[in-house]
Formats: C-alpha cells, structure tokens, sequence
C-alpha cells in the first residue's frame, strides 16, 4: 500500500487535488481511499488531504501518519508545518517552488522534486494572481514523479471532476508533467526524469 499526504493552504484545491489522484489511480486498476483533515475553516490556513492506493482492497480508515510521499502545495508551509512529520526516509516530497530554493537540513532523507505550478496556474488563468489554483498542475507533476498513474488517467480524472476551464486545467496539468525539476538534494538519486516505480503493493 502506498499512502501521500498532501500539504496546501485554503483555496489552492488540496482537497480536490487528492479526489482527482484517487479517480486516476482508480481508473488506473488501483483500490484508492482520500479524504481531508481541516483546521481553521478559512482561506489561505493550512488544510491537510490523504490518498491511499493499493493493488488489493483496503480494509483500514485510519488518518495517514505514516506517508510513503508528500506533496506540497504551497512553499510557505515548509517553514510553517512540519512538512516530513511522520515521512518513510527516502520518500519524495513534492514541492510547488523553484529550481534551487532553499530547502531545511531535515529534508536530506528524502527526495526532493519541485515545479513550478504557480506560474503553470496563472499561465492558464486559474484561480488570481493572489490566489492561484495550482492543483491540477501539481497532480500533473506527480504523475511524473512516481512514475503512475498514466498522465492520461490525470487528464481523464480532470474531465470527470473539473467543470470549470476543463481545458486550461488539462493544459497545467500536462505542462506541469513535463515541468518537474528533479533535485540534487536527495540521497537516492533516480536518473534525471525517470519515474519512480511505485513500491510493489501489499495486503491491507
């Protein structure tokens, strides 16, 4: 079982980037389970959503404490929360940011992908300047990351669930892919754009 946990903040669609990785899993032959954890109920405060993905039927519902990824939405939360609070060493952590952004000392037991989904965002005209919507970006660029599911499965998900600008979140979602900056500040390093395998499932 491989279990992600995604960092955002209100209003960058953390919670519907975690349904959209679910429908794509699942269309992709996995059994998935995603749900949120909210704080504070506002926009911009930190929010918290879950995915799990097996080959075989997950019988658990507990929350995620144990993730095997991260993905985060927005850079200030590095510094805001604890981002690897919990992460298996030599997990990726998805980072929505810069090539050669600062990273802290803790992140050195894992790898470290960013993309820049913000530009992606307001490139295609999602969400403000202020106020980015920078999900379907970052679903794209973590297709690429672990290697699965196939993009056309993210684009399909986008399809089902997006009703809004379907074709510019298409258009992030597939630039986005193609965007991901593979870091030097990892201790396991991949080829540079090759994806990572997922771990091969076990029983729930």
């Amino acid at each position: 079982m491989v279990e992600v946990r995604f960092h955002g903040r209100g209003g960058q669609g953390t919670v519907v980037a975690s349904i959209l990785m679910a429908r794509a899993f699942f269309q992709a032959g996995y059994f998935v389970q995603s749900f949120p954890l909210f704080g504070v109920e506002r926009r911009g405060a930190p929010v918290e959503a879950y995915l799990r993905l097996d080959k075989t039927k997950i019988l658990i519902r507990t929350n995620v404490y144990t993730p095997d990824h991260v993905v985060v939405m927005d850079p200030s939360l590095i510094t805001a929360v604890d981002i690897t609070r919990g992460l298996k060493p030599g997990g990726w952590i998805l980072i929505n940011g810069t090539k050669g952004m600062d990273m802290p000392p803790s992140f050195a037991s894992f790898r470290i992908a960013t993309v820049d989904a913000t530009r992606i965002a307001l490139k295609h005209s999602l969400g403000t300047r202020t106020h980015p919507i920078v999900n379907t970006a970052m679903i794209g660029a973590f297709a690429r990351v672990l290697g699965e599911p196939p993009l056309e499965a993210v684009i399909h998900a986008i399809e089902e669930e997006i009703p809004v600008k379907p074709e510019n979140n298409i258009a992030a979602a597939r630039e986005a892919y193609d965007a991901v900056i593979f870091g030097e500040f990892k201790p396991d390093r991949t080829a540079h754009g090759a994806p990572l395998a997922i771990c091969p499932p076990t029983a729930s």
